[in-house]
């Protein structure tokens, strides 16, 4: 058995060759055969179809892997695609299109060994030039994938023997494999002119799309000749965009639908008294926060987030909107669930003169400004923008809460309005969510803010094998964020979603929502 990626202990390189998956390699080679040790899992039986109603799903949604920004199209890619490496239920790195991975002594050079037989579900085989191509539609001067920054560091991509890519990294990176777990990095046909077949939806996944129709609903069919037998339980998926909260639940208590997401907090317990429903409540790196942008004025003075950050009553939040499903923020995102979480970073306590003071450094007797909320940006988050509201009152700040349509939230206010509501998902690495969201000029730094030391370190940090000065470089990022950075982030959040008595499931990964966004393949239905 070849030795796990996860555990910090062996990333230290033992040899100046490459490292070889085996049982004596203690360095980073990666593979994780597929029935190794896992959480157990429920009796699993094959047949009937399941229909989820997500609470999310925009009709400018599409099948391009660039553009994906919701939980609709999350739940789809991980449904119907492959990924060289995927999370496991005990967030341990797994194999999926590569069957192995093996890594430089320095970690600046990966090679992947693709699994050997696997097609997508036209027939065609996949290939190490369908890798390259998915890989390198994500690169590029002229690439508007929010996907860029994750792969930004490679330098290149090359074929090196049969079925094996390599990829050469501009600087080592401890955690790279993690990177293709991300669901913009799917797996898809190469074009043959250098790009990607998205159009098609023709995917390597467990499971074949037939219907999609963007914010409205999705249709699969099981793959029947998936290269994984242990997985894609279900004969057929519907996956419906059910964005209005009662519907939704309405379409779950009537039988209609068998899961949901998103749930009420308010109403939970009572939605739980339902002998035919089961509640989940799974602690993990989702949070929700209210994107100041540091590039517009007065939210471009740090005194000014300052003092947005000392006006919001933390614990009031967690009570009245997660109703004690989640645990107070720190104003940065890398919470108990993650590896190197500090949890000896200061919390930022509600202190409305402390807020007025801030204001005054900024040279402001008082601060007016608009704050953007719908349900869409999380459950309650309107209710949570008026509470926010009525807390920064007492600190001489004026929020004028407009609360706008769900439909084409994440595309006319995100990243555009200047403070708005949003929710993170997280990702299973301190580097991957500070790349995608904190590092200066990425597409979904939704707080357009920068930092040159966080910069600095964020690069150091990726490359450093030796534990403890990994933790001390993601210790000071962490403080970065907290105290300079343009994300007020009062809470982390469970994810709490709803199953049917008919779904059967195991132990859940908690990281992302609905068992990391893969119960197609992991759930099933009793008789």
């Amino acid at each position: 058995m070849t030795e796990r990626t996860t555990s910090p202990a062996l990333l230290r390189p033992t040899r100046r060759t490459f490292l070889r998956t085996s049982a004596a390699a203690a360095g980073l080679a990666g593979t994780v055969p597929l029935l190794g040790a896992k959480p157990a899992r429920a009796q699993q039986k094959r047949g009937g179809l399941i229909r989820s109603a997500k609470g999310h799903g925009n009709t400018s949604d599409t099948l391009d892997p660039a553009t994906w920004t919701n939980g609709f199209t999350v739940a789809l890619t991980y449904g119907m695609n492959g990924f060289l490496t995927k999370v496991g239920v005990d967030g341990s790195l797994e194999p999926d299109v590569a069957e192995s991975w093996e890594a430089s002594p320095d970690a600046k050079t990966w090679r992947f060994t693709i699994r050997p037989g696997m097609t997508f579900h036209s027939g065609r085989p996949v290939t190490v030039d369908d890798v390259i191509a998915s890989v390198n539609y994500h690169r590029g001067e002229n690439s508007k994938s929010v996907a860029k920054p994750l792969v930004a560091p490679i330098v290149d991509i090359r074929k090196d023997g049969e079925g094996v890519v390599a990829f050469d990294l501009e600087t080592g990176s401890a955690d790279f494999p993690f990177v293709f777990t991300d669901y913009h990095m799917a797996i898809l046909p190469s074009d043959g002119a250098g790009s990607i077949d998205w159009r098609s939806g023709d995917g390597c996944g467990a499971y074949r799309l037939v219907e999609f129709d963007p914010g409205v609903i999705a249709r699969f069919e099981r793959f029947e000749d998936d290269w994984n037998q242990d997985r894609g339980f279900f004969d057929a998926v519907e996956m419906l965009s059910i964005v209005d909260l009662n519907a939704r639940t309405t379409a779950l208590v009537s039988g209609d639908v068998d899961v949901i997401d998103k749930l009420d907090l308010k109403t939970v317990a009572l939605l739980g008294r339902n002998p035919g429903i089961q509640i989940h409540s799974i602690a993990g790196p989702q949070y929700y926060s209210f994107a100041a942008r540091a590039d517009t004025s007065p939210l471009d003075d740090v005194n000014v987030r300052l003092a947005l950050k000392h006006a919001i009553n933390r614990e009031e939040l967690v009570e009245k909107i997660l109703f004690g499903h989640g645990t107070v923020g720190k104003d940065q995102p890398i919470g108990p669930s993650y590896r190197f979480h500090d949890p000896d970073i200061a919390q930022t306590p509600y202190d409305p003169d402390k807020a007025k003071f801030y204001l005054k450094e900024a040279g402001l007797d008082g601060l007016n400004v608009q704050l953007s909320a719908a349900d869409a940006a999380f459950p309650g988050a309107v209710d949570a923008a008026v509470l926010y509201q009525n807390s920064a009152a007492a600190a001489g700040i004026t929020l004028d809460v407009k609360r706008v349509p769900n439909d084409g939230y994440w595309s006319d206010v995100w990243l555009k309005a200047p403070f708005c509501a949003v929710y993170w998902g997280g990702r299973p690495t301190e580097d991957q969510i500070f790349t995608t969201a904190y590092e200066s000029g990425a597409a979904w730094n939704d707080s357009k803010w920068s930092n040159a030391r966080f910069d600095e370190l964020l690069v150091t940090a990726r490359a450093e094998l030796d534990e403890a000065k990994r933790r001390e470089m993601y210790s000071e990022m962490q403080q970065i964020v907290s105290t300079d950075g343009g994300t007020v982030l009062p809470m982390f959040a469970n994810f709490v979603f709803a199953t049917g008595s008919r779904v059967v499931h195991g132990d859940m990964a908690s990281n992302f929502d609905q068992d990391g966004e893969r119960w197609m393949e992991r759930w099933s239905l009793a008789d």
